[in-house]
């Protein structure tokens, strides 16, 4: 059993994905990996969990060998396996597949069944998949005002080895340099081989920009607000509505174009 976790662990099967391949609950699933043996399991369970393995018998897991070519058959058994089962989630949750195209509806699917899956097997204590996927929020919120970003993403889909390495789906020439600069980067993070010293100083000053950053946007904020607020009294409303916003924004523009000239 000890095998058999480790390799759901390289494939990279969560507890909650394979409690629905297997259809029980995820507490289901600790107690049959709690056992010592798979062949106390439930016989059905265990001819489907040894069928998604490409194994005959439970002897024969101890022999997997868990390289690339067989996390790609895996998944691709798991994932024929759970599609009737995303359909059937694309009709419970029709209104936020509106207006997209099978493979749009495919992708997001398969984006929120990721995230829910990880959120769910957080166990709370150190809510460490919480900040994981807030802090992709935050990426995701990001991405429109550095195109940068997109290129992290294509490079880590590489690294993972999902797509081609050669394949440039943006900016190729840009894509291409800051694919090279992040590969060098994390060269060297790996090698160890980095001055501390120069690390803490570009650190320093990473912290900086970012603290100037905050601080500038904090100063617009509060300018925004108070010209939302002279904007309210000379109009001679007490809030900002539907009826009312555009006429607000027009003066907001205007008290904000007399401080300029």
């Amino acid at each position: 059993m000890e095998r058999l976790n480790e390799i759901l662990h390289e494939l990279g099967i969560s507890k909650v994905k394979l409690a629905k391949f297997l259809g029980v609950s995820r507490q289901m699933v600790y107690n049959y990996l709690d056992l010592d043996d798979i062949n106390k399991w439930p016989k059905d369970k265990k001819v489907l969990l040894l069928n998604l393995l490409g194994v005959k018998n439970a002897s024969d897991i101890d022999a997997i060998i868990v390289d690339t070519d067989y996390i790609l058959t895996v998944e691709a058994k798991l994932n024929s396996i759970l599609v009737s089962t995303n359909r059937s989630e694309y009709a419970e949750n029709t209104n936020i597949y509106n207006g997209l195209g099978k493979k749009q509806k495919e992708l997001l699917n398969s984006i929120i069944n990721i995230i829910k899956e990880n959120l769910e097997d957080d166990d709370g204590t150190t809510e460490e998949n919480y900040y994981i996927f807030k802090y992709l929020y935050h990426f995701i919120q990001a991405m429109d005002g550095s195109k940068e970003l997109k290129y992290i993403l294509a490079y880590v889909s590489k690294a993972a080895g999902f797509v081609k390495p050669n394949e440039f789906k943006f900016n190729e020439n840009e894509q291409f340099v800051f694919e090279g600069i992040l590969f060098s980067g994390f060269t060297l993070y790996h090698s160890g081989t980095a001055s501390k010293t120069k690390i803490a100083e570009s650190h320093r000053r990473f912290v900086n920009q970012i603290e100037h950053k905050m601080e500038e946007k904090l100063s617009r904020t509060l300018e925004l607000n108070s010209a939302k607020v002279q904007a309210l009294r000379e109009l001679g409303y007490a809030e900002i509505n539907e009826k009312n916003a555009a006429e607000v924004l027009e003066k907001i523009a205007e008290i904000q174009s007399r401080k300029v000239g």
